[in-house]
Formats: C-alpha cells, structure tokens, sequence
C-alpha cells in the first residue's frame, strides 16, 4: 500500500504519522506525539520517529506549522525552528512534499471528521455545507482558516488572522484591551486573549480590576502547575466565581471572533471550531456565551443565527488533514 508521512507542528506539542491509502481512504498505522520544546528541530523529531521503526518508502509528505509558509519555508510563530520543504524532502526520501499553515490542514481534516467527532453548538438552518467554511482554533495560538467552496469542492486557504487585532465589543473589553495593552507594548492581536495564555490573561484582568476574589488557596494552586487547568477546573465547577468569569469571558470573545469570520468569508456551509481548549470548555461554550458573542452582529444576526457552528472533539484533525493534503500530491 503507498503511504503518506504527515505531521502536525504546533507550539506545546508535535504530532507525526504514517497513512496507508487505498481507494481513496486514509488509514492511521502509526502515530507519536514528542513535546515540542524538548527538541531543537523538526528533523530531529521526524529522524527519531522514523528510527524507531521499519524504515518505510513514502509516496508523499506534509507538515503542518504553526505558522506562515513563504516559498515552501517556514518560522513557527511559538517556536524557534525553521522549517522547509527540502529538509522534509530528505528526512522522507520522497520528492512530493508540501509544508503548509497548520490551520490549512486542519480545515481539510475537519471535513473528513465522522458526526459523532463533532459536538454541535448551533444547528443552523442553511442546509448542508455547500458553501464556504470558516475554521477557528485555539491552542498554544489562535488559528484561523477558510475552506473555500468553487461550486464542486472545497479548497483551505490558511491564515494569519488569529493576530489581527483585537477588537472588544463591550466597556469591560474595552478595559480589558486597555489592561493587555499595558503588558504587551501596546499592540494587543486576538491570540492574546483566545489561546491558553489568553485565558489565563483574562483571569489576571479580572482579579486585577476587582472583578472577583482570588482566595489564598487558589494562589498556591496557581502556581504549582498549569494554571489553565486549575482555572478551567473551577470555573467549570464554578467552585470559583472568578475563574467561572473568566471562562464566561473567554467564550464570548471566542464566539464573537468565530462570528467576524463567519462574516469575513460569508460562511454559509457552517463553522468548525478546533484546537484544544474548546472540547475542555465545551460545558461552558454549550451553555450560551459562545453562540450570544457569535450572534451578536447587528442587522447579520439572523444570517449567523442559520449558521452551523460545530465543535471538533477529534485532536487529531489537523494531522489528518495534512495526510489528505498530501495523498493528493
């Protein structure tokens, strides 16, 4: 069977796998997950991967990045690599390769996602997705893609969108914007306040313009591991009001922003929300600030109220994706 070497680069982790093809179906036959900051390279990753087992003959290669791709090469945007076609080219030993944005991946993964790996936040009305597609993902960054529709197929086109700027929508975002301006020298892009940073940026606003209370016992939790997961845990419980706002807060700028892309791109086929903060907050998304920020769009809020707005519970869309990608090298 031909197969197909694909890979998904992001900042916190780096997913690599081998496909089999046949008939125009792919099938996972081995896949591994390396931290991505405890190596020094993607070629490092890649040559590990393949040592660890039979060397196999690839037909075809592609990666997806965590960042902007130029003339085949790319700098990830949360990591100090370089990446390019032709060190993939060697590491692989086929000629067809492709080094592409990752959220340009994903897009494609999305739409080979089976029902059940997606939880629908919004039914929508338009009937079917014949039509463009927007995809949103937030992560380690924020992603954001458009699968294009030219009356037969979709085509994703990947993005740098999740470091326009930020744009609040309220007085307390408005203060919110006012607060991350302080910290980052100004320029406050979405990825600030939509990613796993984001989320903990937004708590520190809170606490630090008297939103909420941050008991002592929280402060020692804070500060013994990943403090998402420790906000997210309690807000979700809502054990703290404070950290039950945050999340509130996150989900509404989440929608909103999903909805600016549903409008940018006249997403009529629906809207895919990836990445791996979304199916840990899916309690909170499911209970309405998502679809109130989406919705929230003056004279287009029916149009993004017909919309189909689903969430992806499969992490492993994107380097699906990239296998589809490349299978059509």
């Amino acid at each position: 069977m031909p197969l197909i070497l694909a890979g998904d680069v992001g900042g916190t982790k780096t997913v690599v796998a081998v496909y089999e093809e046949s008939g125009g179906v792919l099938r996972s036959i081995r896949e591994a997950v390396y931290p991505s900051r405890d190596h020094s390279s993607l070629e490092e990753i890649l040559s590990e991967f393949l040592r660890d087992g039979p060397r196999p003959s690839f037909r075809a290669a592609c990666i997806g990045v965590a960042g902007a791709v130029f003339g085949g090469r790319s700098h990830a945007t949360n990591l100090p690599w370089t990446l390019d076609e032709s060190m993939l080219a060697g590491v692989s030993g086929t000629s067809q390769v492709r080094l592409v944005n990752d959220l340009e991946a994903m897009a494609y993964g999305m739409l080979n996602l089976r029902p059940d790996e997606l939880a629908v936040l919004n039914a929508g009305g338009q009937g079917g997705r014949r039509g463009n597609m927007a995809v949103i993902a937030a992560g380690t960054g924020l992603g954001e893609a458009t699968l294009y529709w030219d009356g037969t197929q979709h085509h994703s086109i990947g993005s740098e969108g999740g470091h326009a700027g930020f744009a609040p929508r309220t007085e307390q975002e408005i203060e919110l914007l006012q607060y991350l301006r302080e910290k980052f020298d100004n320029y406050v892009s979405y990825e600030r306040v939509l990613s796993g940073p984001g989320l903990s940026n937004i708590y520190q606003f809170l606490r630090d313009r008297g939103y909420g209370s941050e008991p002592e016992w929280l402060v020692r939790e804070l500060g013994q591991g990943d403090p998402n997961v420790t906000i997210t845990r309690h807000g979700l419980t809502k054990k703290v009001p404070l950290c039950a706002d945050a999340i509130e807060l996150f989900g509404s700028i989440y929608g909103a922003e999903a909805g600016n892309m549903a409008l940018r791109v006249l997403a009529v086929g629906g809207v895919f929300v990836g990445g791996g903060i979304a199916p840990k907050l899916l309690p909170a998304l499911r209970g309405g600030s998502f679809m109130e920020g989406f919705t929230d769009k003056g004279r287009f809020a029916d149009l993004l109220r017909g919309l189909e707005v689903s969430v992806s519970l499969n992490p492993h869309a994107p380097v699906l994706g990239a296998a589809y990608i490349a299978a059509q090298l």
